[in-house]
């Protein structure tokens, strides 16, 4: 039976209006978001912290289920740098709906999918960076932009470190707490987990993190529960204070300590770290800013310079497993003296060493 004349007419006319509401929702979409306002936003933020971010195609837009915009080939590398710090497939700009309706330009949440992290271009760009003068006053950057990494990697040149990382961070704001959640399987095929959380608030010329809380596991072998507060006041004037339990199978449960001095005008800054266990008691003394010096000269390519890293205090261990070496009944004894400054070219104190075959 053939359709009646009008009847056929109604139905085009509606679905030329559904075309044409289709189209305008498309439009005003596009027109709201605005792709290239965004984009450019990301590009000149990268260009003031000594980066370049470019993309494979332009940013599309899209509303539903959120308004976002997509962006497909990601590359962000130090200026004039040719290897990049981060590849990722692609990436979601997730704004809020106030955005859209003339607010603030604001991005509520970064996706990213599939990023690749390269820590030696990462650590290249982070040392071309100026010094922060001393005298400057702690601050912290207010990001309102809250951050989720999937099917992530963490490699060293062509070295893989971290496969299957997976993180999620909240907005850094004063007087919010931050969380951070981070799960990833190492290089040995063993599931890392991290959580931690802390609330951030910044003081006059202090920086303080309270009810920090750390959580970090590895398989089944290892677990660490940290809890406490730090404050900083700039340069080396901070302090922490860190305590709780670490369980390592099939050692046992230890009591763990930490603690940050700020540096004097004698004393440079200190981490205290006490473990009590089962057989095993730690007592160290580690001045931070020395030790991490000493530790990049072992990477100096011009010649690596094997001493004693610096520090005092005890080490009783009955059993100690590293890189396929076992070393049980191991007790080292270092030195009281600490050196004394950052500037200071005191030799490090040599330690005594006892253990049985």
């Amino acid at each position: 039976m053939p359709m009646p004349r009008r009847l056929r007419l109604i139905l085009l006319l509606l679905g030329g209006l559904a075309s044409a509401a289709l189209l305008a929702v498309a439009v005003a979409v596009y027109l709201l978001l605005q792709p290239d306002r965004f984009t450019a936003m990301l590009q000149t933020q990268a260009r003031a912290a000594g980066l370049e971010l470019n993309l494979a195609s332009p940013a599309s837009p899209t509303l539903f289920p959120r308004p976002a915009l997509d962006l497909q080939g990601i590359t962000l590398n130090a200026q004039g740098a040719s290897a990049p710090i981060l590849l990722a497939a692609n990436g979601r700009l997730v704004l809020p709906w106030h955005t859209l309706l003339g607010g603030p330009t604001v991005i509520s949440q970064l996706q990213i999918d599939a990023p690749r992290v390269d820590l030696d271009a990462l650590q290249a760009w982070l040392s071309s960076l100026p010094a922060r003068p001393e005298s400057a006053p702690p601050n912290i950057p207010r990001i309102d932009t809250g951050v989720r990494i999937s099917r992530g990697s963490v490699v060293r040149g062509d070295q893989l470190l971290l496969d299957h990382v997976e993180l999620d961070a909240g907005s850094l704001i004063s007087g919010r707490p931050f969380p951070l959640a981070l799960s990833a399987i190492d290089a040995a095929g063993m599931p890392l987990q991290l959580r931690l959380s802390a609330t951030p608030r910044l003081r006059p010329n202090t920086l303080q993190l309270d009810d920090i809380a750390l959580r970090l596991s590895q398989g089944s072998a290892l677990r660490l529960v940290l809890d406490g507060s730090a404050h900083w006041h700039g340069a080396a004037d901070a302090a922490a204070a860190l305590a709780g339990k670490l369980e390592q199978a099939p050692g046992g449960q230890y009591d763990i300590s930490l603690a940050l001095t700020p540096a004097d005008q004698t004393h440079p800054l200190l981490l205290s770290l006490k473990l009590d266990g089962p057989g095993d008691h730690t007592d160290l003394r580690l001045p931070p800013l020395a030790l991490a010096r000493w530790w990049s000269q072992l990477g100096d390519e011009q010649g690596p310079q094997l001493t004693v890293p610096p520090g005092s205090g005890h080490l009783d261990v009955t059993k100690v497993e590293v890189a396929g070496v076992t070393i049980e009944g191991l007790s080292l004894q270092a030195g009281t003296d600490v050196p004394a400054a950052a500037t200071s070219t005191a030799a490090p104190t040599r330690p005594a060493v006892a253990g049985k075959p």
